[in-house]
């Protein structure tokens, strides 16, 4: 999709989700058009989801920084990973464990067992069975790529702790759903084809939007 094109887009999901579901819809009129906007950054991108996991916004940016500054301007690229050892990367905040999936990333992009030249032609399944394989990327990491990164509209994060809160308390309902539950009222409400919008404006509702 044409950058260009993305609001209207945008616009298109508000309109359906607000004539679809009503208890979604009064979200939606008092907020914003979503604020995120797809890029190609894909390797950029698995690289801080990979350094960002379970932490909090502020700590990941700290990190992220701290990170960044060891290799200058530019982003690093997977050479410019491997010349660093892990023991570099633990002293600016990293764990053993993401810096060691950091260099196998790097690695697996450098050998060609990890591209992503055509990720834009695979369905969102799989998507997310391609780079679930990769160490140190889980399920609900790809969903945070399909849609924030990829800009797939019709992703639903249903592992997501916001998402599960921001239904629970949107919906009244009197025990936080599991997925299954998530997804029949994904069904039921006809968020499709608009599901990551729906998503976005159900963060919005806790202002607990993830920062990707």
């Amino acid at each position: 999709m044409k950058q260009e094109q993305w609001p209207d887009t945008l616009k298109a999901g508000r309109e359906h989700l607000i004539a679809a579901d009503p208890i979604l819809g009064s979200v939606i009129t008092n907020a914003p058009l979503p604020s995120f906007v797809p890029h190609g950054n894909y390797y950029q991108e698995l690289v801080e989801s990979i350094i960002s996991q379970q932490l909090s916004v502020k700590a990941a940016a700290t990190i992220l920084k701290r990170f960044r500054d060891l290799f200058g301007d530019a982003f690093p690229s997977p050479e410019d990973i491997l010349t660093k050892d892990i023991e570099v990367y633990r002293s600016v905040g990293l764990s053993r464990q993401k810096a060691t999936y950091i260099s196998d990333l790097a690695q697996k992009v450098l050998d060609g067992s990890v591209q992503f030249n055509h990720l834009d032609a695979l369905t969102n399944q799989q998507v997310i069975k391609e780079l679930a394989a990769i160490k140190g990327v889980g399920v609900w990491t790809v969903h945070m790529f399909l849609l924030f990164c990829m800009g797939r509209l019709n992703v639903l994060p249903t592992g997501d702790l916001g998402i599960k809160n921001g239904i629970q308390k949107l919906y009244d309902l009197d025990t936080r759903p599991t997925e299954a539950d998530i997804e029949a009222l994904a069904i039921q409400q006809h968020w499709h084809p608009y599901e990551s919008i729906a998503s976005w404006y159900i963060w919005h509702s806790l202002d607990n939007k993830p920062a990707l």
